[in-house]
């Protein structure tokens, strides 16, 4: 007697969803960290008007700018990370590079400058997404020996 073991078509494409879900936040997360670290290079993009921004923000940038952390480290990491994003190798390590930066983001938007919130909110959920997504790549590196 043999058993026969059916998937129900919704489980497959919820797959298929969850698997493009996945591709378009990588690539758009792997853009956005690629352009933004290019331009701390390059300079194509406007500097946002430091007359808008809140004191604290604008005091806290100028000094990470003036000690050259974000030309030289913080943009670098960003433009490595985000083309292995964008060229879908060594996701994992991306993730695990950007991982600190993420969280610096957002803590900076919290704390220094509120206006800058939204897209903060949504790269921190991008991250946690695809760590979602690679969970079993992370699930060694997490385990206690």
């Amino acid at each position: 007697m043999t058993a026969t073991i059916t998937t129900p078509a919704a489980v497959v494409r919820k797959s298929a969803a969850a698997r493009h879900a996945t591709l378009v936040t990588r690539v758009l997360t792997g853009l956005l960290f690629t352009v933004t670290g290019l331009n701390g290079f390059l300079n194509f993009m406007p500097a946002p008007d430091p007359s808008t921004m809140a004191p604290a923000g604008v005091a806290f940038t100028t000094a990470l700018y003036a000690t050259g952390y974000m030309l030289q480290l913080a943009s670098g990491v960003q433009v490595v990370a985000g083309v292995l994003l964008l060229i879908g190798r060594f996701v994992p390590l991306a993730l695990a590079i950007l991982a600190p930066m993420v969280v610096n983001i957002f803590l900076i938007h919290v704390f220094l400058e509120p206006s800058g919130l939204g897209i903060a909110i949504l790269v921190v959920l991008a991250e946690i997404g695809l760590a979602w997504a690679y969970r079993d790549k992370f699930r060694p590196m997490l385990q206690a020996r």
